[in-house]
C-alpha cells in the first residue's frame, strides 16, 4: 500500500517508517505540525526531519506555509486541559492528513505520533479512525499500528545520526508542563532571594 505518514518529528519517524517498510508498504511522511513552539524548535525539528529524510531516503511533504502558531493557539483557547487540547491538536492534525491522503491517491494515512510512550495512544486511534469514517466520499482508511515496540530502536538511531531529539511534545502547554518542577525550583529560589 501507499501510505501517507503524519511525521510529527524525525526521531519519532525513524522507527515507524521502518515498520511500515517491513510490511511492504511505500512511504511518504508528512511534516505538518502547527503546534510545535516555539519557532526554533519548528526549525529544528524540521532540520532533523530532513536529516532522517536524507539517510531513509523517504519522500516528504512540507507544509510550513500551514504553520501558523497563533491560529493554533487561537484554536487552543478555552481547551487547554491535556486531554481536551491533545484530541484537537491530533483532530487537526490528521485530519489534514487524511485530506492530503485522499487527494494524493494513497491507499492509507498513519502518524508517527504512535510510536511515543507518551502520547495518548487510545485517543490517536480513535480520532484516525473516526476521520476515515466520517469522510468516506473517498475511502481512505486509518492504518493503526502500535509503533512503541521501535521505541529504543527510534531513540537509539536519532542518537546515533546526532539528530535533534526534543523533550516536550511540542506546543507551548507540553513545555509549560514538562517544565514545571525545573521552574518551581527556579522561581522558588528567585522570590527567596526577594525577601532578603
Amino acid at each position: 500500500m501507499r501510505v501517507l505518514l503524519h511525521a510529527c518529528c524525525g526521531p519519532c519517524s525513524i522507527a515507524t517508517v521502518r515498520m511500515l517498510r517491513d510490511e511492504g508498504h511505500e512511504v511518504t511522511a508528512l511534516f505538518l505540525n502547527p503546534n510545535i513552539h516555539p519557532v526554533q524548535e519548528y526549525l529544528r525539528r524540521r532540520e532533523a526531519m530532513q536529516e532522517v529524510s536524507r539517510r531513509l531516503d523517504l519522500p516528504v511533504i512540507w507544509r510550513d506555509a500551514e504553520y501558523d502558531p497563533v491560529a493554533w493557539m487561537r484554536q487552543m483557547a478555552w481547551r487547554e486541559q491535556p486531554g481536551v487540547r491533545c484530541r484537537v491538536c491530533y483532530a487537526t492534525r490528521l485530519e489534514r492528513t487524511h485530506s492530503i491522503a485522499a487527494r494524493g491517491g494513497y491507499d492509507a494515512f498513519t502518524t508517527s505520533l504512535l510510536y511515543s510512550r507518551r502520547q495518548r495512544h487510545e485517543v490517536i486511534a480513535e480520532v484516525g479512525h473516526g476521520i476515515a469514517a466520517a469522510i468516506s466520499d473517498v475511502p481512505t482508511p486509518f492504518l493503526y499500528r502500535d509503533f512503541r515496540t521501535g521505541w529504543q530502536e527510534g531513540i537509539d538511531t536519532s542518537r546515533e545520526w546526532g539528530i535533534h531529539r526534543q523533550n516536550y511534545c511540542g506546543c507551548l502547554y507540553s513545555e509549560a508542563e514538562r517544565f514545571a518542577r525545573d521552574f518551581a525550583k527556579v522561581a522558588g529560589v528567585k522570590e527567596e532571594r526577594e525577601n532578603i
